[in-house]
């Protein structure tokens, strides 16, 4: 008998958020070229060099570590594991857990990790959809999702969800 696994993983792939990125860190490289090999022909520096430096080790290090993040959910007979590299491995069994729903969240304020929301922590990297678990001891968490019917469908088809599963 194989078991059954519910798999989600998700990067911060968004294009427009690399582009941000990308425009920020030339204009800080070509305002660095401008003033140590130019020489700042256009007047006052308008910052120290080791500023520039700074700044664009900085954007280059939010560029890495955006990179780095990736958010995997997993959902067994056992319970739901969430993994939030490189910051959070949270696992929640079954027992643990009065209520589970898919609903859409809205927006709570940008991606990432949220705190203090009226979900609870909320794990997500984009979109509006997700997994809310509410737990007995009455703590609730939000794990976002790019697949949420095929997220129900499994849950409603798992004998341990299902009496936990609004619907």
């Amino acid at each position: 008998m194989t078991q059954k696994i519910y798999t989600e993983t998700q990067k911060f792939n968004q294009w427009w958020i690399w582009v941000v990125i990308l425009v920020i860190l030339v204009v800080f490289c070509y305002a660095l070229i401008q003033q140590v090999v130019f020489d700042a022909p256009f007047g006052d520096k308008p910052a120290p060099n080791w500023a520039l430096v700074l700044l664009i080790c900085l954007l280059t290090g939010l560029g890495l570590l955006l990179r780095r993040f990736t958010l995997r959910t997993n959902i067994t007979a056992e319970g739901i594991q969430v993994k939030y590299k490189p910051f959070v491995n949270k696992t929640t069994l079954w027992a643990q857990i009065k209520s589970i729903e898919v609903l859409n969240y809205g927006f709570v304020g940008g991606w990432g990790i949220r705190f203090w929301t009226s979900y609870g922590t909320v794990y997500n990297v984009r979109g509006k959809m997700g997994l809310a678990v509410e737990l007995k001891d009455g703590k609730k968490f939000m794990i976002g999702t790019q697949n949420a019917d095929e997220l129900e469908q499994f849950l409603e088809n798992l004998p341990q969800a299902q009496t936990v599963l609004k619907r």
